[in-house]
């Protein structure tokens, strides 16, 4: 997959069918919109997605969201940089310039609700009518709902800040996960009886609430069942934050490889004890229940 960011000003060679917007987090209602590109008909036309890098903060990294784009099988991804010749550009004049010369966009494939341009007076509507001018069509797709309320990334946030990893799960359409590579720690846990992998969490990756979490992780080439702790470690020395999880039945040297946390419950949130003895009775108390959640699947 190839991959333009930090610019305005690229120029594409091929016909592309697209579609747009943030897609944080690539959930189901993204999912929907990038499934009907891969699958419309248009002989020698690439497959792309021209993303708006707006939010500091997102539910995938910049890294996590192009490996799962290229999984997709999407040829051309376009991280547009949200600064001002685009925030004040003309909606015509941005589909004249950026979609129809630069990317040669033959088929638009956007949400009911997508807006683009100057004060965001752009929208589907604008689109239609710019269509047949341009000489590219336009899909507008429905939103995907959950009950009677529509699957957005706000709603996913809004979850995500209670721990509510099941309803993260269910409305992203796949299980929230943090990636990384494996770094050493300080190996407390492996004195308590729990040796345990730390990441650093990507730069720009929002997290859920700091506690104790069922995971399943990807080491290597296994997958293990384990628990993981999110947050600051206040009980060794309340200064490192990361993502620390103990892989069940794992007596592999991991530094160094690449892992993939995926949460599935929030446990309990993330407790200073006086002791690191208190602290290894509740790893221990943690364990059962976590092994028992597994069980019961």
């Amino acid at each position: 997959m190839k991959r333009i960011k930090g610019t305005l000003h690229f120029q594409e060679d091929a016909e592309h069918v697209v579609t747009l917007g943030k897609f944080d987090g690539l959930h189901r209602g993204h999912q929907a919109l990038i499934e009907r590109v891969m699958t419309y008909d248009r002989k020698r036309a690439k497959k792309a997605v021209f993303m708006f890098d707006i939010a500091p903060m997102m539910l995938l990294s910049k890294k996590e969201r192009r490996l799962v784009l290229e999984n997709a099988g999407i040829d051309l991804l376009i991280e547009c940089p949200f600064v001002p010749e685009l925030i004040t550009m003309d909606p015509e004049l941005f589909v004249r310039k950026m979609l129809v010369k630069q990317l040669h966009a033959v088929h638009l494939v956007v949400g009911k609700d997508f807006r683009f341009g100057y004060e965001r007076s752009g929208d589907v509507e604008l689109l239609k009518t710019l269509g047949p001018k341009y000489g590219f069509t336009v899909e507008v797709l429905d939103k995907v709902m959950d009950g009677d309320r529509e699957i957005s990334s706000t709603y996913i946030r809004e979850e995500l800040a209670k721990g509510n990893m099941e309803k993260v799960n269910e409305l992203l359409g796949y299980e929230f996960f943090v990636t990384g590579e494996i770094v050493h720690g300080r190996r407390v846990g492996r004195t308590l009886g729990v040796p345990t992998t730390n990441l650093i969490p990507p730069k720009g990756k929002l997290l859920p609430p700091n506690g104790v979490y069922t995971t399943r992780t990807t080491a290597g080439d296994k997958t293990y069942y384990g628990m993981t702790n999110i947050g600051n470690k206040p009980t060794v020395d309340g200064h490192f934050i990361g993502v620390e999880t103990y892989l069940f039945d794992c007596d592999e040297e991991l530094y160094g490889e690449q892992e993939k946390v995926r949460l599935q419950h929030y446990l309990r949130p993330e407790v200073k004890f006086d002791s690191l003895e208190e602290l290894k009775q509740q790893l221990q108390k943690d364990e059962v229940a976590v092994r028992a959640f597994f069980e019961s699947e």
